[in-house]
């Protein structure tokens, strides 16, 4: 099974992936996209993705949200509606299965598609699409995935665009005795099966993306995309500590006296506004030649 993710965590992290997203990658992808492109988000949970690129395109478009959990997808597509009619974008369903987003430079079209990705690319209507992207789903997957995904877009001369893949350890300020003994825990969990066909690729993501693109002849760009979250931004170090902190400890179980210390002071620096947080990413863009 793979890995499933809460909404309302999703939800939180929205703002910071935008922040973080490089703008000249996703333009270059745009650029290299057709008039109408068609495009497919995997593992598109909430439609944050969609959101966010739909503009940068700025075009009328169509897109297939796939993801496993049905109830994300119809979060995703209220969500969506709810922040188009909030910025005055007027927004329809035509049909069950459709959502029309009214934008100035051109509607755009939403679908979706319940499906498990760890099987990609089959199932996937790739000969319907124009591009593939996803949103911190790289990290999770296998070498292997990767390497069938490669295939699979090269096939097609698919564009393929893979935003906030983790890139290296996180990085908390101020410092404590125990962020070694976290980071290695969370490395470690970082890179278990997580359902995708074997051991996943963590912080190797980028690269191996990279990698497999190039041994196809596509031309690949990529950009640092860390998120920065500050000491106003308690509701997410909190969120994310924790997270960190409950994967961690599967795997340090000789640690944790120093990881309950660590939970502790982090709690304290949370209230008091002095936690800073920095977590690495890397965008990755692979165009075909």
């Amino acid at each position: 099974m793979t890995e499933e993710f809460d909404g309302d965590w999703l939800d939180l992290r929205e703002p910071f992936d935008a922040m973080a997203r490089d703008i000249a990658l996703a333009q270059k992808l745009a650029d290299a996209l057709p008039q109408r492109p068609r495009i497919l988000d995997l593992g598109a949970g909430t439609g944050a993705l969609t959101r966010w690129l739909g503009r940068v395109i700025g075009r009328a478009q169509a897109w297939t949200l796939v993801d496993a959990d049905p109830a994300l997808i119809e979060r995703a597509f209220d969500t969506i509606a709810e922040r188009a009619d909030g910025i005055g974008w007027p927004s329809s369903f035509p049909n069950k299965r459709t959502l029309l987003v009214h934008a100035p430079g051109g509607a755009w079209r939403v679908e979706a598609l319940v499906a498990n990705l760890a099987l990609a690319p089959h199932g996937l209507p790739l000969a319907q699409v124009d591009a593939v992207v996803c949103t911190a789903l790289c990290d999770l997957v296998s070498e292997d995935w990767v390497a069938r995904m490669a295939a699979a877009c090269a096939a097609r001369r698919l564009p393929f665009y893979a935003a906030l893949n983790t890139s290296a350890p996180t990085r908390f300020s101020p410092p404590h005795r125990g962020d070694a003994f976290l980071r290695r825990g969370f490395m470690r969990d970082q890179l278990r099966d997580k359902g995708f066909g074997g051991r996943a690729l963590g912080d190797a993501a980028p690269r191996t993306i990279a990698a497999a693109f190039a041994a196809h002849g596509y031309s690949v760009h990529t950009a640092e995309t860390p998120w920065r979250i500050t000491r106003r931004d308690g509701a997410m170090a909190e969120a994310l500590s924790r997270g960190m902190l409950e994967a961690a400890a599967r795997h340090e179980r000789g640690a944790m006296r120093v990881l309950d210390d660590w939970a502790n002071a982090r709690e304290d620096q949370i209230d008091a506004g002095r936690l800073s947080i920095t977590v690495p990413h890397r965008d990755v863009l692979a165009l075909p030649a």
